[in-house]
Parts: C-alpha cells; structure tokens; sequence
C-alpha cells in the first residue's frame, strides 16, 4: 500500500532527521531525554550509539526486505528512550513535565512496535502487538491532551496569528481533538479512523507551527528538535493507524 510507505518515510525520515540534528548538536535541547544518559559512565560513546541506530532504523524501514529488522531496532532504541525519563518521574512524580517527556517517547515505542506487528511471523503476536500499540497511543494522547491543557498559554502562543477566527479558538480545539482521538483509540471505537485524523493534525502542525519557526529561527536548536519530534509522532500515529488495517 501506498500509504504504508509514505507513513514510513514520514516515521523514518523523521527518525534520521532527529538523529542527524542529535549528532549536531551534544545539547539538552537536541538530546532531550537522553540527558540521563550522558551522565553514565561512557553516556556520551551510548548516546551516539543509539543515535546512529536510531538513524539506521530509520533508512531501514523504508525497504519492505528489512523492515522487520528495521522496526526491531527502532522498538529498542524508543524502549531505552522512555526507560530514560522513568527516573525523572521518580524524582519528580508531582512533576508533569515528567510524564509528558515520557510519553512522547513511549508514542515513539508504539509507532516502531506496531510496524514491527506487521512483520511479525507468529499471528498471535502481531494481534497483540497492535492491541498494545493502540492502548498505548490512546495513552499518549491523554497525556498530549493534558499538555495543551496545563501548558495552554504555549499552545496559544504557537498557533499562527494569520489563521482565523482566534488563537484561542484553534487552542482549544486541538486539545478537544486529542481527548477525542485518545477515547477513541483505548475503546476502540473508530480508532483507526481517529488515528488518521491525528496524524493529519499533526503534519499541519508541523506545516504550520514548526516550518515558518525554523525559517524565522534556523538557529534555535530547539526549532529542529521539536520540528522532527512532531513528525516523528506523526508518523508514530500513522504506524499504528496502518497496522489497525492488518
């Protein structure tokens, strides 16, 4: 299917995208989660490491003969991803800051695991696999739904001033769109159709908010990270969308 592929492009591309800029620039707005890591003994040889897999994950998915392998690597590079920001939650359970960076790794992790179903030999295991993929994007999107909430002043203040009716107005509607999709997807009532829904919502936000950012801001390494961050949680959505079909 044609859609299958342009998903994985967006998930890989987006995957080689963030690990380049990681590459880049060794600094807490590019490194993001993995800042635990550097602090281990040899954090900075591991953290490159599982930045060039991540970027060979990525270029791999797009090939049918090794996606399986691909998607294997990228479900262990996301898994240590989100492990990395559990001690953070730990140190700071009160903390939603914590949570949020925990899943958006963890959307990563369902993204490469539902790609990594459709592969899958044993049948049972797929269907397991995609269950868990769902709930958990279901998950992830309750926790993005609060973030809009909490952080509603910075969800305002990235909406584009030229769309009408009002900043607000899109702010708002977002927010009810992702709590929305996360109900959808954890009863399992049109869920692939929401999932759809949420990776074309957030391709505009990338279209929207992050391309006119980085052309405005090419400096800010922020700019980049949150740029591929938002793709990458596309095509995470879209993964897990394409493998509801199966």
């Amino acid at each position: 299917m044609k859609t299958a592929l342009y998903g994985r492009i967006v998930f890989g591309g987006s995957a080689v995208l963030f690990g380049v800029i990681a590459l880049i620039w060794h600094d807490a707005d590019t490194w993001q989660s993995l800042h635990r890591i550097l602090r281990l003994p040899f954090g900075t040889i591991i953290g490159e490491a599982l930045m060039i897999a991540l970027i060979a994950g990525g270029v791999g998915i797009v090939f049918p003969r090794i996606v399986g392998a691909a998607s294997s690597v990228l479900v262990v590079v996301y898994a240590l991803f989100a492990l990395a920001c559990v001690p953070g939650i730990v140190a700071a359970p009160k903390v939603f800051g914590q949570y949020d960076g925990f899943f958006e790794q963890f959307c990563l992790l369902c993204g490469a695991l539902a790609l990594y179903a459709v592969t899958a030999a044993s049948s049972a295991r797929s269907a397991t696999l995609r269950v868990v993929a769902r709930l958990g994007l279901g998950l992830c999107m309750v926790s993005f739904t609060l973030a809009q909430i909490i952080y509603l002043g910075v969800t305002v203040s990235l909406v584009p001033k030229w769309i009408p009716p009002n900043l607000m107005f899109w702010a708002v509607l977002t927010t009810v769109a992702f709590a929305l999709a996360a109900i959808a997807m954890l009863i399992n009532i049109r869920a692939r159709l929401a999932m759809r829904l949420m990776a074309v919502m957030l391709v505009i936000f990338g279209v929207l908010v992050w391309i006119p950012l980085l052309v405005a801001h090419p400096e800010a390494h922020g700019n980049w990270s949150e740029f591929a961050l938002n793709f990458l949680i596309a095509g995470a959505t879209w993964m897990v969308a394409d493998a509801q079909s199966g």
